[in-house]
């Protein structure tokens, strides 16, 4: 890695050139380029998952560190290519006034005619298709589960805030729940009439597999919280008795379904460069998980609703 200090946009794509020519790949053979927000305290982590992401998506990876917005603007840089990455890499941190214009130095280092895809690892902007470098990207991937507070608060915000092109890990984590869960009612097709899910008291991962099957099945879902870790059952009741899926060792899950006999199922749960490599896989809209935070949000709205009606029928009553 090529240490770069007060530089700006010219001097990393100038550096970026160079390490592919040392490297001796002149030409690119990168698919996207990838915008990593990110904390300087998780910034060797988040990138490291990147890399290990990039092997599927070859990419041009920026982490992007944003310091004190105090003073005049400041830019430096680490670039390089090779040492286990399948594309370029440039981790570039802002203090200063350009804190507040981080896009001014990202724009002109995106690879052209390619895709774009901004990652936020930790705590992810209210908005993050208004956020400046979140309106570079066509794909924008936040992580409630990485929120250093609040996840539960942090996911609703994202669903009230979804647009095309937004999506979060929380939501990818459930994948081999919701095939599994699918394929069930595929090969026997039972009418579901509740079901239930348990999990760890803080997932939003869950909070969004409940809302996806009340989406789905049209039918109330109750949440449990258990030890973990992450989700360790869901059950569909249907009148032929309970399709269940419990998983209490985060690997192995035991498929029980009316009439037939229990069998093991491998459901491990995923490290964060198998969810980002899944999440890149496809950059136009997933319409399933749309439809989930808007149903998570109807929900969110409807209960604060009701708050809202007890606590002034208490105060009228009181008076």
């Amino acid at each position: 890695m090529i240490e770069l200090t007060d530089t700006d946009s010219a001097g990393i794509a100038a550096e970026l050139v160079r390490a592919r020519i040392r490297a001796g790949s002149p030409a690119m053979g990168m698919v996207m380029t990838l915008i990593i927000v990110v904390d300087e305290d998780e910034a060797e982590e988040a990138m490291h998952v990147a890399r290990q992401a990039a092997h599927e998506h070859p990419a041009r990876v920026l982490g992007v560190i944003l310091g004190d917005g105090r003073g005049a603007g400041v830019v430096n840089a680490q670039v390089g290519t090779g040492s286990g990455w399948s594309g370029e890499t440039a981790l570039i941190r802002l203090k200063g006034e350009v804190v507040k214009h981080p896009e001014s130095v990202v724009l002109p280092l995106l690879l052209p005619d390619s895709p774009v895809a901004v990652w936020w690892p930790n705590d992810p902007p209210a908005d993050p298709a208004a956020d400046p470098l979140g309106r570079l990207g066509q794909r924008r991937i936040t992580d409630a589960a990485g929120a250093t507070r609040a996840r539960s608060t942090v996911l609703q915000t994202q669903c009230a805030r979804y647009v095309r092109g937004n999506t979060d890990l929380a939501w990818t984590r459930i994948t081999p729940w919701r095939a599994l869960l699918a394929a069930a009612l595929d090969q026997q097709h039972l009418k579901v009439t509740a079901a239930s899910v348990e999990a760890e008291r803080v997932s939003p991962s869950a909070d969004l597999l409940v809302a996806w099957l009340a989406d789905r099945l049209g039918v109330e879902v109750s949440r449990r919280s258990s030890g973990g870790p992450g989700i360790t059952e869901v059950v569909m009741e249907t009148a032929e008795g309970p399709i269940r899926i419990t998983r209490s060792d985060g690997r192995l899950a035991t498929f029980s379904s009316p009439d037939r006999p229990d069998r093991p199922i491998a459901l491990k749960r995923r490290e964060l460069p198998a969810l980002l490599a899944e999440e890149l896989r496809r950059l136009d809209e997933d319409d399933v998980y749309a439809a989930t935070a808007r149903y998570l949000t109807r929900q969110a709205d409807t209960k604060t609703t009701k708050t809202a009606r007890k606590t002034a029928s208490r105060k009228k009553a009181r008076r």
